[in-house]
């Protein structure tokens, strides 16, 4: 029996209709199926992502054996995620670029999953990432933001997030500057994906 490839899809993009980021993402998770049988987990974090606040950090900074009921209820939803990212060997994010940078709600995600203890820890060297052996697989979609240029600061972030907690084998796609040329961009991207291995 053929082993199931476990992926977690984060779609970040606040347009449902005609999202190219979407596209590409859908366009990521079909090629891994084509290749074998896969367990897609969806995270849309456009609907009732929190933000982290007073209760959360307190909550969060709370030795976890001395967490109240209050702090655990504060707390699971952000538990739910990094157990749903634990669980998976690829994490493929689509996300625009608003504004130079990622989406609020893909920070929000971040903040909720970039958690002492559970997906990284500190040690005399400075902090290391738990979330080791995993691949991520960014689609990234902008207007006028190439990646890489001296504006993006949604790919360097990005990356820097997630080898922070361990994920280090990460590959970018992009649709980029679709202010123009944007058939021929989104052409290469798709291209790209059919070449992932």
């Amino acid at each position: 029996m053929s082993k199931i490839h476990k992926i977690l899809r984060v779609d970040a993009s606040g347009r449902k209709t005609g999202s190219v980021s979407r596209k590409l993402a859908t366009q990521t998770v079909d090629r891994f199926a084509s290749k074998g049988s896969v367990q897609v987990t969806l995270r849309e974090l456009t609907e009732s992502l929190p933000f982290v606040d007073e209760d959360w950090i307190g909550a969060n900074f709370t030795p976890a054996d001395q967490r109240s009921e209050t702090h655990k209820r504060k707390l699971a939803f952000s538990d739910s995620l990094v157990e749903e990212l634990k669980a998976v060997e690829t994490l493929v994010i689509g996300t625009p670029i608003y504004n130079f940078n990622i989406p609020a709600a893909l920070k929000a995600w971040i903040d909720m999953t970039a958690r002492v203890g559970l997906t990284f820890k500190y040690t005399e060297t400075g902090p290391v990432g738990l979330l080791e052996n995993k691949r991520a697989i960014i689609l990234v979609a902008s207007g006028g933001t190439p990646m890489g240029s001296e504006i993006d600061f949604a790919t360097p972030y990005l990356r820097h997030a997630l080898k922070f907690i361990g994920i280090t084998d990460v590959t970018f796609i992009a649709a980029d500057g679709l202010g123009s040329g944007a058939e021929e961009k989104i052409s290469a991207a798709l291209t790209a994906i059919e070449n992932l291995e």
